[in-house]
């Protein structure tokens, strides 16, 4: 009979090793838009960054509205070149 025998090595990191070192803060633009909305209109938004846009979330129909209207404002406040996209749901 072969009995084979391993030896446990610690070579790989653990998942609280790797998340720890993870930044879990939003991007600049993300929190420079909903402050810029929670200012202006006092309302909380959803945002989400991908690589060539940036997209504006919220229920209200009317809130996004104005957003839209107010869009190149909302374009400085973010400091970005990406374009902005609103959706409402």
């Amino acid at each position: 009979m072969l009995k084979v025998y391993f030896k446990q090595t610690n070579f790989m990191d653990s998942l609280a090793d790797i998340l720890s070192n993870k930044d879990f803060s939003p991007p600049d633009e993300v929190r420079a838009i909903k402050t810029y909305v929670a200012d202006q209109y006092g309302s909380d938004i959803v945002v989400k960054v991908s690589s060539k846009d940036i997209i504006v979330m919220s229920r209200s129909a009317a809130l996004i509205s104005n957003l839209r209207a107010n869009a190149p404002a909302l374009q400085k406040a973010s400091g970005s070149s990406k374009r902005i996209r609103f959706r409402i749901g």
